[in-house]
């Protein structure tokens, strides 16, 4: 992901979430967070949906940084993801 990750992201997120979740055999998920310098509270919305399409298997956000860290803290998702 790179830049914002906004409503306007939805679509994109969510087509290649899926496409990653029909991979069989897939225990982990990792969002690279490295490249995204913004995100709004539909953001958050679109991981708790991943984390439930998930389906028990573990999501990990890597290299949160800056406001997008800010803002996962706020929102305590580090309950529910491991963030790196």
């Amino acid at each position: 992901m790179t830049g914002n990750f906004t409503f306007e992201s939805h679509r994109e997120f969510k087509q290649a979430s899926t496409s990653v979740l029909e991979h069989p055999g897939l225990n982990e998920i990792e969002l690279d967070f490295a490249a995204v310098d913004y995100m709004d509270s539909a953001a958050l919305g679109m991981l708790l949906l991943l984390n439930e399409r998930a389906s028990g298997r573990k999501v990990t956000l890597i290299h949160c940084k800056g406001t997008v860290k800010s803002v996962l803290d706020i929102a305590n998702f580090g309950k529910i993801f491991e963030i790196r």
